[in-house]
């Protein structure tokens, strides 16, 4: 069976969780949360991270430093996953939703019309399957209007816009190291920043918000959102092999790119992306009996996300659209994109799309 994005350990792992068990911290605390901390900081050149349990903890803690609460609008990117948008919820506060542009990654111009129209207090913009939204008009945009901007990453760890790192334009960023992503932890998050009073309060919630006393004192409630030293060493391992997951990526999408006659996923100009999955929208094939097909020659394959304004938890809040990612939507799959994957089994699986009439 060839996977969607499976994960592709480094070697360097089974290696760390045998210290962590050696040392038996293996609980929340221990010297590879710290190690992996500073791994994505030097990586993503950013003074602060936290290392969560998942990225949608992430954005959680991120909305709730920023004072977002009840009734508060906070504008979210509808194309992408529900983990994006349901921290939104938890802080019962209301999302819009901003369609995509070309780049299929927020419209800076529906953005403008949202803000416009609506006291938004704070934007979620995603990094859509590891490339770069527009992401300068963004910040902008949030700048002018004193509107907080959180980049959810989840997707783009390793993708840049002028050389500048993906999650490090916005107030705060978020890194996903779920099963799937280019590099996991099996699951887990991190959540980072320019302001060492909002991480040091990020620490503090997710760890139940337990005061300096030496009984549990509590004045206000908190999370149990920190991640365990154990994930936290195969992060380490895992980040140490980046570099060579995000060139075996893009190689991957070159090599579709070859074989295939489609349109594929753009890259913004002056940006890096991570390719963390190689999508495309098909001209004249239904996308769903390419699913089928693939299925039958035990190739796994997915649908583009279904756009959150088109969901039917969300079908009463208020969405800017353009039709772009419904279209995108009815038209598009996610191909196979693990990083083990070679040049002919990429060839096989695009005989197998190209047969298909």
């Amino acid at each position: 069976m060839i996977f969607l994005s499976p994960p592709h350990m480094s070697g360097n792992e089974q290696k760390y969780i045998d210290e962590v068990f050696k040392s038996n911290y293996i609980a929340p605390v221990g010297e590879f949360i710290n190690r992996f901390e500073d791994s994505v900081k030097n990586y993503v050149n950013i003074q602060n991270a936290v290392a969560l349990i998942n990225a949608t903890s992430a954005i959680h803690l991120a909305l709730r430093i920023l004072g977002i609460g009840e009734g508060d609008k906070v504008a979210v990117s509808s194309f992408t996953f529900i983990g994006s948008v349901t921290p939104v919820l938890y802080q019962k506060a209301e999302p819009i939703f901003i369609d995509s542009d070309e780049s299929w990654n927020m419209s800076p111009e529906l953005l403008k019309q949202a803000i416009k129209e609506n006291d938004i207090k704070a934007v979620i913009v995603t990094h859509l399957y590891g490339q770069m939204a527009k992401i300068e008009e963004i910040t902008k945009i949030c700048r002018e209007n004193n509107v907080y901007l959180i980049e959810d990453s989840a997707e783009s760890l390793g993708a840049s816009y002028k050389n500048k790192q993906s999650g490090t334009f916005g107030d705060f960023g978020v890194y996903s190291f779920n099963g799937n992503k280019i590099l996991t932890t099996s699951g887990g998050g991190m959540l980072v920043s320019g302001n060492k009073e909002w991480t040091n309060k990020a620490k503090f919630l997710s760890t139940q918000a337990k005061e300096d006393y030496p009984w549990y004192e509590h004045e206000t409630y908190g999370y149990n959102y920190r991640m365990s030293n154990v994930l936290a060493a195969i992060g380490v391992a895992q980040m140490e092999v980046l570099e060579e997951r995000v060139k075996k990526k893009r190689e991957i999408f070159s090599w579709y790119k070859e074989y295939l006659n489609e349109k594929f996923m753009p890259e913004i100009e002056n940006s890096t992306g991570n390719r963390w999955l190689t999508t495309l929208t098909f001209k004249d094939k239904n996308p769903l009996k390419v699913m089928e097909v693939l299925k039958d020659n035990q190739i796994e394959s997915r649908p583009l996300w279904k756009p959150m304004h088109m969901q039917p938890l969300f079908k009463n809040n208020k969405a800017y659209l353009n039709g772009v990612s419904e279209e995108l939507f009815k038209i598009g799959l996610c191909l196979p994109s693990g990083t083990q994957l070679t040049k002919n089994d990429i060839k096989m699986i695009c005989e197998v799309i190209n047969e298909i009439i």
